[in-house]
């Protein structure tokens, strides 16, 4: 009797502690048991076969971002307009196959190793010669065919006080893509209560490698993804930009932007000269260059604004330059998640970055990261409404 009734106690209690235990896991699905601020549900699987995850980060005003660990991607981003209302205002695909079959417009992805292009998909380090994944003509773009924004990222909700956050972590294995050592990378999602989403990148590696991270996320601040944003208003701090080639990698020239389309010093409609006659716009089909910001450190470099709606979007980076991209390839072949297509110049990219091509312009800024050293840079995209 006493053997029986130690074996139900025995089974009793484990009972007990299984329920605890299944009490406070974090399930997708289930809001009951996902944290007060962050909830997680299933997105969709891969062709592979592998489950992904969205997680829903809300502030206390009710603005909300959505994220995949499939690329870290932000598949949703809420703004309030003049008369409070709350709409997504970042471009996205209605199906989650088309983010995972290549995402031919990077919406919303984390993108490395390296942000941009690189000459002929080759770069020289340490007296020896790389040769990366040639994915956009006789270049390299954004880390290649299976860069970051094609990596399945490890989770992390974070309950950060009153700020909700979300770290992906990726390690890198050395050679992905052609790129040098292994490298193991951080990015944080924060969505703060002043409206602000901030996204912090870290990473080290154990041989000398380059890097460029930064977020490739879309932007139309009407909320009407059909719309082109020729009817967006932005200044960027800037004083020059980068020219480039017929692959649109940089020439090497630090050009000022007095007097030419590219003068966005003072808040002027994307639409005013972007049909101007004018030979670097002829090459990009409008406008897809790095600015050179001005100011060291963190700076809040470009204002949006939109007009009819009141939504006005402020963009902070310690970078030393931002890809402006008015989105010159979307071409309609997608629907957008408002209906209609994403149609050529229907979305903006304000992509922070080191400059394009860098490993192999000496004269840019380096991107070059080595043994002990740490990477870390931040961003800010902060929404506030202008009457």
């Amino acid at each position: 009797m006493k053997k029986q009734g130690f074996t139900i106690a025995f089974a009793l209690l484990a009972a007990l502690l299984t329920f605890s235990c299944k009490k406070n896991e974090v399930r997708p699905g289930n809001s009951s048991e996902n944290m007060k601020n962050i909830q997680i549900s299933d997105y969709g699987v891969t062709s592979k076969g592998d489950s992904i995850r969205k997680y829903t980060l809300t502030n206390k005003n009710g603005m909300k971002v959505e994220i995949i660990n499939y690329g870290g991607i932000v598949t949703s981003l809420t703004a309030p307009d003049k008369n409070g209302k709350y709409e997504d205002v970042v471009l996205g695909y209605t199906k989650p196959e088309d983010y995972f079959n290549g995402n031919p417009y990077y919406f919303g992805a984390l993108i490395g190793r390296y942000g941009n292009r690189i000459a002929n998909a080759q770069f020289i380090l340490d007296g020896k010669t790389y040769d990366i994944d040639r994915n956009d003509g006789p270049n390299s773009l954004h880390g290649g065919k299976e860069g970051f924004f094609a990596r399945i990222w490890k989770a992390e909700p974070i309950e950060n006080g009153a700020n909700p956050a979300l770290k992906l972590t990726y390690v890198s294995a050395d050679g992905e893509e052609g790129y040098p050592g292994t490298l193991s990378v951080a990015v944080t999602y924060t969505l703060t209560n002043e409206d602000a989403l901030e996204i912090s990148y870290e990473a080290e590696t154990d041989k000398t490698t380059v890097l460029n991270l930064t977020n490739h996320s879309y932007f139309n601040l009407s909320g009407k993804f059909d719309q082109p944003v020729t009817d967006h208003e932005l200044l960027l701090n800037a004083d020059r930009f980068l020219p480039v080639n017929a692959t649109l990698i940089p020439t090497g020239v630090l050009a000022s932007v007095k007097g030419t389309p590219f003068d966005f010093t003072t808040s002027k409609l994307i639409g005013k000269d972007i049909s101007t006659a004018n030979e670097q716009l002829k090459i990009a089909n409008g406008y897809d260059h790095c600015w050179v910001l001005n100011g060291n450190g963190m700076k809040t470099f470009a204002k949006v604004y939109h007009p009819a709606t009141g939504r006005l979007m402020e963009v902070s980076t310690d970078q030393p330059g931002v890809q402006f991209y008015s989105g010159n390839f979307l071409d309609g072949k997608y629907d957008t998640k408002t209906g209609g297509k994403n149609n050529f110049r229907t979305g903006l990219c304000l992509e922070t970055q080191h400059f394009p091509d860098a490993p192999n312009q000496p004269s840019f800024p380096s991107a070059v990261l080595k043994p002990g050293e740490k990477y870390h840079t931040t961003t800010i995209y902060r929404f506030t409404v202008k009457k």
